[in-house]
Order: C-alpha cells, then structure tokens, then sequence
C-alpha cells in the first residue's frame, strides 16, 4: 500500500522574531512544497530517499524500523535530525511504527533547499500527516519556532497566525493585492540559520509589549491597504521597527541603497528571500546584482 502526503512552503511577510513572544503575523503559503510517498516494504527497515527538485537523491539513509537505530547513511547530521522527529512522533502515536513493519519513503522537494521556504517544516506536517499525530506538537517537541510554517503547510490561503498562551490561533484571510503585479520575491543566495537570528532577537532589551503591538497592527493594516505606497509604507515602517530592536541596519541601507522601491527582509534577518515593490525592470536590477532568483507574486504565492 502507497500514502501521499504533502506540505506546501511559506513566507512570513509580517512578524518575524515578535511572532515568537505574541505577535500577529501575515504568512503566506507557497506554490512550492514537499510530498512524502510511502510505500510498505517486505523488511524490517525504513528505506529513505529525499530528492531534490533537479531529481537527484540528496540524501539517502536506512533505519531501523522498530528501533530507529541509523544502519547507513549519507549524511550522518541529517539522518539524526530525522531520526528525532520519528521517534518524537512514536511518542506522540505509541502505534506509529510500531512492529517491525518495514517502509520505502522517498520525500520530494519542488525547490531549492537553499530558499528556506520550509524544508524542514513540509516535512514535519508529512510525517506528522502519516503519523497520525499534531503536527505543532510534532514540532515543539522535535526542535522549536512559533509554528507558523505548520500553520502555512496545512493552509491554502493567507493566514493571520498568532500564539495565544502558547497554542496557534490561525485566522485565514484575503490577500490579494491590486498591486501583487508590482512585488517580487528575491532570494539572497544564503540560507539563514533561524536559531541564531532568534538568539541576537533575545539577547537584546527593548518595549517588548509595545513593539508586539505595533507589528501586529502593521500585520492588519497590510491586508487592508490597496494602495502600492501606502504598503510600502507599512514594509518600511515594519523594517524599521524591527532593526532598532535587533540593532542591525536594514537590508535594503545595507545592499540596495539605491532602490527606489521598498525592501522588506523575510524571516530570519541576513539571508533567505526579501520582498521588493518594484516594476517591470526590477528583476533586471536584482540580477545585475548578482540576486538571479527573482519570483514574481503571482509565482511564488498560492
């Protein structure tokens, strides 16, 4: 017998860091995601196989199907982490693999794994769809984050999301800019590490209650602008904010002074996507700066 399951990619275009401590946060699932394929397989051995969007195997391992001890593998790090997420969901479902019932799994990404558009968050929702298990709890339980990107890969339109005495509040919204023709979504050719962006967030000391209420507001306000520079107000206000909490110049004073449009980082500050308001020529732009991943809104979003 064969299960499917998949996950669709994510953005947080509105509160990143302040989502973790209460904010409201816009997040937008993504054209893009992660399928799993498993298939039951005569062994007593969990066979997996993850594949990139260029179809090769990026990385391949075999567990142990009662145990989940590593028999092989190419990549000992990333075996590891999978391996804690399994036994993390055995936890949460005791009959989730339980036996000596052996499987084949191959997980396929549609992007780049270097986008940061939710490797490891499609696959959490995957597993914890096959395991039977909640997936946020999967999550908190396995690594940490505020779940916003479970929220993404469950939802197929914008969301609201917020953490309400540490249980996500999902709101699905309407977000569909008149100007959506004008924002773009460039990759900055590095992969952020989240943890050590939330690690500078929390060594800082700043109105925290108030600086939650002022992302949140922003977070509504961008859904109910239809006017270009009225959001690119709001990207710009939102960017300001969150540098002087962070005490790190913008991207856009930092790589792209000349600009005239408006640049907001996306996530984990320093790498990862930006969105940019811009117009026809602004890919040519990005690209004459060495940024070749320009996605158009209409491409990128769902």
């Amino acid at each position: 017998m064969i299960k499917e399951f998949y996950s669709n990619g994510k953005l947080l275009i509105s509160g990143e860091y302040v989502i973790l401590d209460g904010a409201i946060g816009l997040a937008l699932p993504t054209t893009y995601g992660q399928s799993l394929r498993v298939s039951e397989y005569e062994s007593s051995y969990i066979i997996w196989k993850s594949i990139a969007v260029d179809g090769s195997i990026w990385f391949e391992t075999e567990l142990d199907a009662y145990s989940l001890e590593i028999r092989s593998s190419s990549d000992l790090d990333t075996a590891r982490t999978l391996q804690k997420i399994l036994r993390q969901a055995t936890k949460l479902n005791h009959e989730f693999l339980y036996g000596s019932q052996g499987y084949s799994i191959e997980s396929f990404l549609d992007f780049e794994r270097s986008w940061g558009l939710g490797s490891s968050s499609t696959l959490i929702n995957n597993i914890a769809q096959w395991a039977n298990v909640d997936a946020y709890q999967l999550l908190w339980n396995a690594f940490s984050g505020s779940g916003y990107d479970i929220a993404c890969a469950q939802h197929n339109s914008p969301i609201l999301y917020q953490l309400v005495n540490s249980k996500p509040l999902v709101e699905e919204v309407v977000f569909n800019p008149t100007f959506k023709d004008r924002l773009y979504f460039i990759h900055l050719n590095k992969k952020q590490n989240s943890r050590e962006g939330i690690a500078q967030y929390r060594n800082q000391s700043f109105d925290k209650p108030h600086l939650i209420q002022e992302i949140s507001e922003i977070s509504r306000q961008l859904l109910m602008t239809s006017s270009l520079s009225e959001f690119e107000n709001l990207l710009s206000k939102h960017e300001n904010l969150i540098a002087k909490s962070l005490k790190l110049p913008t991207v856009k004073s930092e790589r792209f002074a000349d600009y005239s449009g408006s640049i907001k980082s996306l996530g984990a500050w320093g790498g990862d996507f930006i969105l940019a308001s811009g117009e026809e020529k602004t890919p040519e732009y990005f690209q004459g700066k060495g940024y070749h991943t320009v996605i158009p809104f209409k491409d990128m979003i769902l």
